[in-house]
């Protein structure tokens, strides 16, 4: 009788202890930098973790809410992206649980843009946010923390500079996009983009203005367009057509994902994809 009441409060200790996830991302991105300043001892779960899954059309799970409800740290995107996140923390009650919130540290509003893991301040925000959390968790690790901290920022800065460089050689250089997912991106490229409405009417989906529809066929068809960016995660029937009129045109086309792939690292990921564009605004004709 005993042994069962010190065993059953071993695994309630347990349980409520390290057995809990440590820290829960609604986004694989996230969870990517999290790691990267957490080290290997915390557990990372990522909830959005499978590129061939629309994120705009994933519904949270019993198991999903099982692992918010454990966490002692949950990463969301906020302003609209993820709302089924902040339902579920917000539900599970869970004593001692800190919410970071992305949109939050970079003083985002509902309306913006909320692809914010292609803003170039939001990593580095976050690494700094939820390093502070754990060394006040853990002060004991603090300096490892820290280092991991700066290690990830030192990453991001090189990401950074790239940026920059790109910038510089192609500020204005127009470009249009089948949907908003890179836009925070093209703003700090100092790109142009043409077509925003449109855009946000295929994010949306709505139908979009047939005068917007003609814009950007006008612009693939008089190569006004230096590239055009889609997103290799959905299907939308007028997105995949304006692929095929760039195509058709020769424009380069510049697919990128709204998910962190698997096996690549958050800066291997925007890096390829820096390097895709690169490509496309090098092209011959530009």
């Amino acid at each position: 009788m005993v042994t069962r009441l010190v065993i059953g409060l071993l695994l309630a200790a347990w349980l409520g202890g390290g057995a809990r996830a440590q820290i829960v991302a609604a986004e694989s991105a996230y969870a990517d930098i999290a790691r990267q300043v957490a080290g290997p001892g915390l557990p990372v779960i990522a909830i959005l973790n499978n590129p061939a899954t629309d994120p705009h059309l994933f519904e949270a799970s019993p198991s999903v809410a099982r692992e918010v409800a454990e966490a002692r740290i949950v990463i969301e995107n906020g302003i609209g992206y993820d709302p089924w996140i902040g339902h579920l923390v917000a539900a599970s009650h869970t004593a001692g649980q800190t919410q970071i919130v992305v949109a939050a540290l970079l003083h985002r509003r509902p309306g913006d843009n909320p692809h914010l893991w292609y803003d170039p301040a939001a990593m580095p925000a976050l690494a700094r946010a939820l390093a502070g959390d754990l060394m006040r968790c853990d002060p004991a690790r603090a300096s490892d923390i820290a280092g991991r901290r700066d290690a990830t920022l030192a990453s991001l800065a090189a990401l950074q500079t790239r940026i920059d460089r790109l910038r510089q050689a192609n500020a204005g250089v127009a470009v249009a996009a089948t949907e908003p997912v890179f836009g925070p991106m093209i703003k700090a490229l100092g790109l142009t983009d043409r077509h925003a409405r449109f855009e946000l009417s295929v994010m949306n989906g709505t139908e979009p203005r047939a005068g917007d529809v003609a814009g950007i066929e006008d612009d693939l068809r008089a190569h006004r367009i230096h590239a055009l960016i889609t997103n290799a995660q959905t299907t939308d029937t007028e997105a995949m057509r304006l692929a095929g009129l760039a195509r058709a045109e020769h424009i380069a086309l510049v697919a990128i994902t709204e998910t962190l792939p698997p096996g690549l690292s958050y800066q291997q990921w925007i890096g390829a994809e820096l390097t895709a564009l690169e490509a496309a605004l090098s092209a011959p004709g530009r």
